[in-house]
């Protein structure tokens, strides 16, 4: 919750910085690619990392390193002299301990809980994560005005360093997931280092393409990140362009989103268990797709706020559903490479209607709008498509 705070302003504040610096939404669409730039080079070889090391270290490496980053920036911002490619680059770079944060961060929760407490678990994940958000977003368009990009940079470096020490208190001493099979001792003492890496790597991609229900899922999910992350782009432009509101405007829709995600974590549980999670994951993107696509429609600040409150709450159901439906169906020593596979996914599709929304959103909002809401909607065919067969089909995968 305390590094989402951080994070939720900083992303906030730098778009809305972009925004105002270039007054383009092609260039807020190339913030959105960039910060998947990392993710392409990285993403298809970390998931080995994450699998193999403790989660526990990288998660904390992860934090420090991008507080460094964050507060040289912040010192730039202070003293007048930081430029739009320097934010560019900062962010490039952050979203490079972002990519591997997430998957790790998921892959340590599973880790650390037990089977029958998942839904859970991810529902008070969720909660953290969207309680960050829901205060970022809630003071953001309001703090921005006073303190500038420097102050909301320096907030952001000073969660990463209070996160670090929750993480620190976790638990003691390193600790990795074993395999549940191991390969002979000699097989493992003939490998090279090279070898064993793409022997490991290679058997995540095997395990994915014997699951039939996961792959599904993980399209699923892959289409709702990158149409997700790609929201920046339209977001800061309804406010400035649509409803003339500037950055409060801006405050008020990302906390519209972060108050929906939040009360999600209240309904979550009961609706997974009446629904089942691939259910719940199909409703949430059907909801999405539909209200992307009429948002900028909105008559009203207030009923656009009220929009990005419902579609904040859809996301919090998927989320919890997905992380849940996962880490039921994946085992423990694969969990880094498979999610690494989707969210590797996800960044690829950003990459390419990141560029679509902006250079469509520069001319025609509602069109950007509706582009998102489309990517929503695939989203939503991929949830239901393997509905009739996943009871079946998870038994033989838990029993495998």
């Amino acid at each position: 919750m305390i590094s989402m705070l951080g994070s939720g302003m900083n992303s906030a504040a730098v778009a809305w910085y972009i925004l105002q610096a270039t007054h383009s939404e092609v260039a807020l669409g190339t913030f959105a690619v960039l910060q998947t730039i990392p993710a392409i080079f990285l993403l298809p070889f970390t998931g080995v990392v994450i699998d193999r090391e403790d989660r526990r270290r990288l998660v904390m490496m992860l934090d420090a390193a991008r507080a460094v980053i964050i507060f040289v920036v912040a010192v730039l911002a202070f003293t007048g002299k930081v430029k739009v490619w320097e934010v560019y680059l900062m962010n490039t770079l952050v979203a490079a301990g972002f990519w591997m944060f997430w998957p790790t961060i998921t892959a340590l929760i599973q880790e650390l809980t037990p089977g029958e407490e998942f839904v859970h678990a991810n529902t008070f994940l969720l909660a953290g994560v969207q309680g960050g958000w829901l205060i970022a977003g809630s003071i953001v368009g309001f703090v921005y005005n006073r303190i500038g990009l420097g102050g909301v940079l320096l907030i952001d470096f000073s969660t990463y360093l209070i996160s670090f020490l929750c993480y620190l208190a976790v638990r003691k001493g390193r600790h990795v997931v074993p395999h549940p099979q191991e390969l002979l001792s000699d097989i493992v003492a003939a490998e090279t280092a090279v070898q064993r890496f793409f022997r490991e790597l290679r058997e995540g991609l095997v395990f994915l393409r014997g699951n039939r229900n996961l792959i599904f899922l993980g399209i699923s999910w892959a289409l709702f990140l990158g149409a997700m992350m790609t929201g920046v782009v339209v977001t800061a432009p309804l406010s400035d362009n649509v409803f003339h509101a500037g950055a409060v405007g801006y405050g008020w829709l990302n906390a519209g989103w972060g108050t929906g995600a939040f009360f999600a974590a209240l309904y979550a549980p009961a609706a997974i268990a009446f629904l089942g999670a691939r259910r719940s994951i199909a409703i949430s993107m059907g909801v999405l797709a539909v209200a992307m696509t009429l948002v900028p429609l909105s008559p009203a600040l207030a009923i656009a706020v009220a929009i990005y409150g419902i579609m904040g709450t859809a996301r919090g159901l998927t989320g919890v559903a997905n992380n849940t439906s996962i880490m039921e169906m994946v085992p423990q020593h694969f969990m880094g490479r498979v999610q690494n596979t989707f969210y590797f996914a996800g960044t690829a599709l950003q990459v390419v209607i990141g560029f679509l929304v902006g250079a469509v959103a520069q001319y025609n909002l509602v069109a950007g709008f509706a582009i998102i809401g489309m990517v929503y909607a695939v989203a939503f065919i991929s949830a239901i498509w393997p509905v009739a067969g996943i009871a079946g089909a998870e038994s033989v995968g838990a029993s495998e």
